[in-house]
């Protein structure tokens, strides 16, 4: 019978102290549960961009590529300024540009003047695992569009509200949109809203520092014909380079600051006119010459994108085989014909 007492006692106390051990763990109100609320994984809430290298918010969230007009009369543009990462080419051989603006880390409260897809951005805009955003596109482009070959949301069949047309802007550039719109949009389609883009790789901020040029100034041409023209400034202090376009310079009308940039590629690739006046063809895919300017220096290399309307990531490689890193910041793509201009000058 004692034997039998102490042995409930020594339950009881077992179980007093199980308790009190639980209590020990939630005292505060906090509990170190792993994986918990309060882990330290996850009160770690921002993490780094696989384009830009950056720490952001929205570091997994996928990017949507919104096309963007360049018609002298829709600048400024709205949202440029907060892109991760734009693309900007020819839509009519020797003649008008047009950008695809890449949105991760910032979500603009407005974005345009959106513009019609075209078939060469659908395998740079898959390559980056984006949702392609536009309003209607050429019919080689909607061909493909429509027949699934990638995520997307167009403002002619605008599902759920994702544009709006401003009103006192003549059409066809008073096409706008945000990054809330087109989220709300994307998530009521189905698509999936979390990146898989495996991403570029990034120098230290050690390595930046000791590869930064010794000149303070420097000037970077991109010769687009007459009001297409661009060129960038580069500011040792910033280490950026600063945008202009057909001499002006490139404004956000959303923060009404100039566009500033931290790597800017130039890569070079034919291309042909398919249907004259209106549509060309231009060769993404396959291998080319590229210089990428960054740190106020120019790294000669080469692009290369695998396949014919794929998956496969654009790739800037050294002449060994190896892929350039670049400085953490956003980046700029200027696709330019073989023939046509790029010229870095230092100022200083």
């Amino acid at each position: 019978m004692r034997r039998k007492k102490k042995i409930g006692i020594i339950i009881i106390l077992i179980v007093i102290l199980a308790l009190g051990g639980v209590l020990f763990l939630k005292l505060g109100g906090r509990s170190f549960e792993i994986g918990g609320s309060n882990s330290p994984q996850s009160l770690n809430k921002k993490g780094v961009s696989p384009i830009t290298g950056l720490e952001c918010e929205n570091y997994k969230r996928r990017p949507f590529a919104v096309m963007l007009a360049e018609d002298p009369v829709t600048r400024p543009l709205s949202g440029i300024s907060s892109a991760d990462l734009v693309i900007e080419m020819s839509v009519i051989t020797g003649s008008i540009t047009r950008m695809m603006a890449v949105y991760g880390c910032q979500s603009p409260t407005e974005i345009g003047s959106v513009r019609s897809a075209r078939h060469d951005y659908i395998p740079l805009a898959m390559g980056l695992d984006a949702i392609y955003c536009h309003w209607g596109g050429s019919h080689y482009a909607l061909d493909k569009l429509n027949a699934g070959i990638m995520d997307n949301i167009d403002a002619l069949k605008n599902p759920h509200n994702a544009y709006y047309r401003k009103p006192g802007i003549p059409m066809p550039h008073d096409g706008f949109t945000s990054m809330k719109r087109l989220s709300n949009a994307a998530q009521k389609l189905g698509y999936r809203l979390t990146n898989k883009f495996e991403g570029y790789p990034h120098l230290e901020k050690s390595k930046v520092k000791s590869q930064k040029s010794k000149i303070s100034k420097g000037r970077l041409t991109v010769g687009y014909p007459g009001q297409y023209r661009v060129f960038y400034e580069y500011n040792q202090e910033t280490n950026t380079y600063l945008r202009w376009r057909a001499g002006e310079k490139e404004i956000d009308k959303n923060n009404g600051k100039q566009v500033e940039v931290s790597v800017v590629i130039a890569m070079r690739a034919e291309s042909r006119m398919i249907e004259p006046p209106d549509y060309n063809d231009v060769d993404v895919e396959g291998e080319g010459e590229a210089v990428i300017f960054q740190n106020g220096e120019e790294i000669k290399g080469i692009w290369r994108k695998t396949g014919k309307y794929s998956n496969s990531k654009l790739y800037f490689l050294d002449y060994s085989g190896n892929e350039i890193k670049f400085t953490p910041g956003k980046i700029w793509i200027e696709i330019v014909e073989p023939y046509q201009e790029v010229r870095w000058e230092p100022t200083e």
